[in-house]
C-alpha cells in the first residue's frame, strides 16, 4: 500500500485510491511474471488480442497488461515501475492529465497505457515536445512494446509519404505534434486513398501537454503553397520602415501584438507610392504589405522570434527555444522579416489548408496526457478537451528549495545580483543551470559571465546540435550553462560524483516567464527523485514580461517601491506584483486562445464537410463518378434558380440566369422573352426538362475510364482551388471580425453568419466549375462548335 496517497486531499483523492488498489493488484502479480519465461511473457500479447476478440475490455485486461510492461522494462531496460509511476498509467488509460513532477520517469510511464491500447490494432500516437525527444523515446522505449511483440514508428518532418505510411501502420507511433497535424491536412490534398499517411486517431498520449496543447495553441498549423506575389515591394517597403518614428508614424501595442500606422504614417506611404488614399479597395495589397512590414520591423525580435542561419529566417518556438524546422510566417509577414534582414526573399505563401491545434486533437477518440505543471490551467484543460487534471504523487519527498523571488527595480541591478550569485554557488562548485527566455538574453547573460572570467555553456535553437553533450555535462561538479526553455522539457540532468553533498543543482531563473508554467518546468530541473536542489528568480521590473503589462499601472507601482542600495525591491512586497503581471499576461493568452479557436471551430466544421466530399470523390468507382457529377449539376442548377429567381421576389433576373446556364447547356436555343412571362416554379420545371436530355448525353460515358479519370481529376482541382479561394476570404473576414464589436454587436455570431454565407458561396462555386468545365472539356475533346445540327448529336448519342 503507498502511504502516502492517503495524505492526498484533493480533487484528484477518489481517482487515486482507485488507481492505488488497481497498482496493488499489479503488484500482487509480480511474482507470478517474474517466474515465466521471455517467450511465455511475449505470448502474452497474443493472449490478450484472442481476449479482446472474446468480448473482455480493455479495463479487464489492465491490472495483467500492466504487469507485462513493468516485468518487459526491467527485463530490457533494467527499469522497474515504481508505484506512483503505474498510478500515472492508469490515469493515462481513462484519458486524463496525470501531473507529475519533473523526474518522476513520465516516459517510462507512457509505455503502460500505450501498449494496452495498441492491442487493439487502430494506433496508438505518442507525442513528444520535439523531434528529439520522439527520436530518443522510439529508440529507448520503443524496445519494451518491440519486445513483446509490437511495432513501433517514428514520425518526423523530411520522411517521404511511404515512410511515414510505414510509422502511421505500426502498433505505436513516436513523433511531435505539429507534425502530426502537418500529416493530417496534407492527407486532405492527396488525389488518391493510397497516397494518405494516417489511419485515423484512435488514442494519443501528449507528453508535456500544456507546452503542446495550451502554449503552442495560440499559433494555427497552416501548410501554403508559393503565391506569384514578387520580391520589389518588400524590399522596398521594408526601406521605407527604417525610417518610420514610433509614436509618429506608428502605435505599438504590445499586449496584442498589434501594429498600427497613423495618419502621419499613412501620408508618408501615399507620398511614397504617389497615391491618393493608401485604404482605398485598389490599393488594398500594397496596404496588406505595409502592414506586414510594420509588423516585422517592430513585433518581430531577432533572436527572439526568429534566427538568421545560413541566409534563412528559422522561426523559434518560444516556449522551448527550438527551431522550429520546416515552419515560416504567413501572409507574407516571413517575407517582410527577409527583406529586414536583407536575405533572400522567399515567394510569399497561400494558404492552402489550415486546422488549430486545439481541433486536431479533439479529433482523437481518446486523448491523455502528461506534465509536471498542468494545475494552472485545469479549467482550461478541461473546458478545451474535456480533459481533468489528476495530480500523482512523487516517489520521494521534493527536497528542493525553492527561494523567494529577488525583484530589482532596473535590468543593470538585475544583471550584477546574478553574476554576484553565480560566482559564489560556482566558487562551491555546484552545478547550476541559468534560464533564460529567448536566445537574445541568453547571449546577453553570457557576456556578462565572460566579462567575470565564470566560464560557461550556452544552449539554443544556435546550439541544439549539441544538447545531448551539453545537458549530459550540466549536473557535473563546477558546471554553468545558460539555458533556453529547451532545457525545461523532456531532458534529464543527473547529478555528478559529490554533487549531491554541495546542495545539488542550482537553477537561476533571470526572467519569469509569460506562463507561471513554465516557471515551474525551469524550477523542476533541479530536486528530481528526492535529489538536493534549489531554485531562485532573480528578475527586475524592466523585464520583457512587464512590457505587456498596463504601462500607467506599473509606473504607479515603481513609484511606490522603496529599493536598498543594491536596488532590489524591499517593499511593498512584490511577489503579488509579479503575481497579477504574470496572471494578466496568461489572461491575455487565453483570451487569444479562445478567440482563435471561436473563429476556428466555424472553419473547422466547414473543413469536415470539405474533406467529407474529397474522401467521397477518392472512394467512388469511375462509372460512379458521373453519378455524382450530376448530382452537382442537380445543385448548380437548383441553387442558380434560387439566386436569379427566388420565389419569395417578384424582379427575377432572367438574364443572368441564362447566362450562367448557356455555359452548361450546349447548345441552346433558349431566349429570354421565352421566361419573362413564366413563374419560378414554371422556370424550374423548363430547365430541368432540359437536364433529362444532359443526363442522357453524360450517362452515355459511364464506362469512359479515361474521361473518369479526366472527370475526377476536375472535381478534386475545383474542389481543391475553391477551398483556397475560401480560406483567403475568410481571413480577410476574420481580420475584421474584431471592428464588428464596436457597432455593438457580437463579433462572434456575425462570423458565424458571414462564414455561413461564404460558404454556401464556395459550395455554388463548386458545383457550377465542375460542371460547366467538364462539359468544356468534352467540347473541347470533340472540337464542337455549337452548330445547330449537332443538338441532336450531342444530347441523343455519345460521339464517337
Amino acid at each position: 500500500m503507498i502511504s502516502k496517497v492517503k495524505k492526498i486531499f484533493d480533487d484528484s483523492a477518489k481517482d487515486l485510491k482507485r488507481f492505488t488498489k488497481l497498482t496493488n493488484q499489479v503488484n500482487k502479480l509480480e511474482e507470478k511474471f517474474e517466474r515465466l519465461s521471455d517467450e511465455e511473457l511475449r505470448s502474452m500479447t497474443l493472449s490478450f488480442k484472442e481476449r479482446l476478440k472474446k468480448g473482455e475490455s480493455l479495463s479487464d485486461l489492465s491490472v495483467e497488461a500492466f504487469a507485462t510492461v513493468r516485468e518487459a522494462a526491467k527485463r530490457v531496460l533494467g527499469l522497474r515501475h515504481y508505484d506512483v509511476q503505474l498510478i500515472g498509467g492508469f490515469v493515462l488509460f481513462e484519458g486524463s492529465i496525470a501531473q507529475m513532477q519533473t523526474g518522476e520517469g513520465k516516459t517510462l510511464v507512457a509505455t503502460l497505457p500505450s501498449y494496452l491500447h495498441a492491442l487493439e490494432g487502430k494506433g496508438v500516437h505518442i507525442i513528444t515536445a520535439n523531434e528529439y525527444l520522439a527520436r530518443r523515446d522510439k529508440e529507448q522505449m520503443g524496445k519494451v512494446h518491440e519486445f513483446l511483440g509490437l511495432t513501433v514508428g517514428l514520425n518526423i518532418s523530411n520522411m517521404d509519404p511511404a515512410q511515414k505510411q510505414e510509422a502511421y501502420q505500426a502498433d505505436i507511433t513516436y513523433g511531435t505534434g505539429t507534425e502530426f497535424g502537418f500529416d493530417y491536412l496534407r492527407d486532405n490534398m492527396v488525389d488518391s486513398k493510397k497516397k494518405k499517411v494516417q489511419r485515423g486517431h484512435h488514442y494519443a498520449i501528449v507528453d508535456e501537454i500544456d507546452s503542446i496543447l495550451i502554449d503552442e495553441a495560440r499559433t494555427p498549423l497552416i501548410i501554403a503553397n508559393k503565391s506569384s506575389q514578387g520580391a520589389e515591394l518588400y524590399e522596398i517597403t521594408a526601406h521605407i520602415m527604417k525610417s518610420f518614428v514610433a509614436g509618429e508614424d506608428y502605435e505599438v501595442f504590445q499586449e496584442t501584438r498589434q501594429v498600427h500606422l497613423t495618419d502621419n504614417g499613412a501620408y508618408k506611404i501615399e507620398k511614397a507610392f504617389g497615391i491618393d488614399n493608401l485604404y482605398a479597395a485598389e490599393y488594398q495589397v500594397l496596404l496588406h504589405n505595409v502592414t506586414q512590414a510594420l509588423r516585422a520591423h517592430t513585433i518581430m525580435t531577432r533572436d527572439v522570434d526568429y534566427i538568421v542561419k545560413g541566409g534563412k529566417i528559422l522561426l523559434i518556438d518560444k516556449f522551448t527555444g527550438r527551431v522550429m524546422e520546416g515552419r515560416t510566417f504567413s501572409d507574407g509577414l516571413h517575407q517582410a522579416i527577409e527583406a529586414k534582414e536583407g536575405v533572400e526573399i522567399t515567394e510569399e505563401n497561400e494558404t492552402q489548408a489550415t486546422i488549430t491545434i486545439q481541433n486536431y486533437f479533439r479529433m482523437y477518440h481518446k486523448l491523455a496526457g502528461m506534465t509536471g505543471s498542468a494545475t494552472p490551467s485545469k479549467q482550461e484543460f478541461l473546458d478545451t478537451y474535456r480533459l481533468p487534471v489528476i495530480t500523482v504523487p512523487t516517489n520521494r519527498p521534493v527536497q528542493r528549495i525553492d527561494y523567494k523571488d529577488l525583484v530589482f527595480l532596473d535590468y543593470a541591478s538585475k544583471i550584477k545580483r546574478i553574476v554576484e550569485e553565480v560566482k559564489k554557488e560556482h566558487e562551491k562548485g555546484r552545478p547550476i543551470l541559468i534560464g533564460t527566455t529567448s536566445i537574445e538574453q541568453s547571449e546577453k547573460i553570457s557576456s556578462y559571465l565572460l566579462e567575470a572570467r565564470i566560464k560557461h555553456q550556452i544552449l539554443n535553437a544556435k546550439t541544439e546540435e549539441d544538447e545531448a553533450r551539453i545537458i549530459s555535462m550540466a549536473g557535473q561538479k563546477g558546471q554553468v550553462m545558460l539555458a533556453t526553455n529547451m532545457a525545461g522539457r523532456g531532458t534529464d540532468i543527473l547529478l555528478g560524483e559529490g554533487v549531491r553533498e554541495l546542495g545539488g543543482l542550482h537553477i537561476i531563473g533571470t526572467e519569469r516567464h509569460e506562463s507561471n508554467r513554465i516557471d515551474m518546468q525551469l524550477r523542476g530541473r533541479a530536486g528530481r527523485q528526492g535529489d538536493p536542489g534549489s531554485s531562485q528568480f532573480i528578475i527586475s521590473l524592466e523585464d520583457d514580461l512587464f512590457t505587456y503589462y498596463d504601462e500607467e499601472e506599473l509606473e504607479r507601482f515603481k513609484k511606490k517601491v522603496k529599493t536598498d542600495e543594491n536596488g532590489l525591491i524591499v517593499s511593498p512586497d512584490p511577489a503579488k506584483f509579479v503575481a497579477k503581471v504574470q496572471e494578466t499576461v496568461e489572461s491575455n493568452h487565453f483570451s487569444l486562445r479562445n478567440h482563435l479557436l471561436k473563429l476556428d471551430n466555424t472553419l473547422d466544421q466547414q473543413s469536415k464537410i470539405i474533406y467529407n466530399m474529397r474522401d467521397r470523390l477518392l472512394d467512388l468507382e469511375s462509372s460512379s463518378l458521373f453519378d455524382e457529377l450530376l448530382d452537382y449539376m442537380n445543385q448548380f442548377l437548383t441553387k442558380a434558380i434560387e439566386k436569379y429567381c427566388p420565389e419569395t421576389e417578384e424582379n427575377v433576373n432572367v438574364k443572368g440566369l441564362l447566362e450562367e446556364l448557356s455555359l452548361l447547356f450546349y447548345p441552346t436555343e433558349w431566349k429570354e422573352k421565352d421566361f419573362l412571362e413564366l413563374e419560378p416554379f414554371e422556370i424550374k420545371e423548363k430547365v430541368f426538362k432540359e437536364f433529362e436530355n444532359v443526363k442522357s448525353f453524360i450517362l452515355n460515358f459511364q464506362n469512359d475510364e479515361s474521361l473518369a479519370d479526366e472527370l475526377k481529376r476536375i472535381m478534386l482541382q475545383q474542389l481543391d482551388s475553391q477551398w483556397i479561394q475560401h480560406l483567403d476570404m475568410m481571413t480577410e473576414v476574420k481580420n475584421g471580425i474584431s471592428l464588428r464589436g464596436y457597432g455593438q454587436e457580437d463579433p462572434y455570431r456575425q462570423f458565424e453568419f458571414e462564414a455561413l454565407h461564404e460558404f454556401n458561396e464556395l459550395l455554388y462555386r463548386i458545383y457550377s466549375s465542375v460542371s460547366i468545365r467538364f462539359i468544356n472539356y468534352v467540347k473541347s475533346l470533340y472540337e464542337l462548335d455549337g452548330s445547330e445540327e449537332e443538338r441532336e448529336l450531342v444530347y441523343d448519342g455519345p460521339i464517337s
